[in-house]
């Protein structure tokens, strides 16, 4: 397989579990609602801006530019490997919502509560909670570039990226905390498993 930076991988592999482990234990400790009314606070008009603008930032149409990113910037042999984690993520995410956990409620649908910060000329849904897409995008994004990239920077910038897509979906009332927790885990084992997919292509073109 083409050079990868398997340390960084490793290194935001870990600190990505242990964001999420801290929000499913935040979830279990003060409760699923609770922990959400605790983090979907009303920080004024610009953080209503900001977080709608940055939870745009983890928007599946994003896997375009990134493919021709991918295709430009020589790195077509590792196609494979970007086509998996779209095909996964889109995959076990769909699964989640409409299979497994169908028709989970979002918070302004499961709390009732006036009390629930929402932003103006952001349509809410109601339903399909678990996990969340965009946290789950924007991670594996973070952990492509931890492979691809070769500086140590883009570890901690790259993991805040993550983290400020994820609390955006909090902060606009279309997620709970453990729906974060939830994509952060879908991110995990889509990029691993499309990792195994690259070395057995890799390895068959070898043979």
């Amino acid at each position: 397989m083409q050079s990868l930076n398997y340390k960084n991988f490793r290194i935001g592999l870990i600190l990505s579990m242990l964001c999420a482990l801290a929000l499913f234990i935040g979830s279990y400790l003060l409760g699923k609602n609770n922990f959400f009314l605790l983090l979907n606070t009303d920080l004024g008009i610009f953080a209503d801006y900001f977080f709608r603008f940055f939870s745009d930032l983890g928007n599946g149409l994003l896997w375009i530019p990134l493919l021709v990113y991918f295709i430009y910037s020589g790195r077509k042999k590792l196609l494979p490997f970007l086509i998996s984690c779209f095909a996964l993520t889109t995959l076990l995410t769909q699964a989640c919502k409409y299979l497994i956990v169908p028709d989970e409620l979002r918070p302004t649908a499961a709390i009732t509560t006036e009390f629930i910060h929402t932003v103006k000329g952001v349509t809410v849904h109601a339903t399909a909670s678990f996990p969340s897409g965009h946290t789950a995008t924007a991670f594996v994004f973070y952990f492509i570039f931890c492979l691809v990239i070769k500086n140590d920077w883009w570890l901690i910038v790259g993991l805040l990226y993550a983290l400020m897509v994820g609390y955006s979906r909090i902060y606009l009332a279309q997620h709970f905390p453990l729906d974060v927790a939830g994509g952060i885990i879908v991110a995990i084992v889509s990029v691993i498993f499309s990792l195994i997919i690259q070395n057995k292509i890799d390895k068959r073109k070898t043979q």
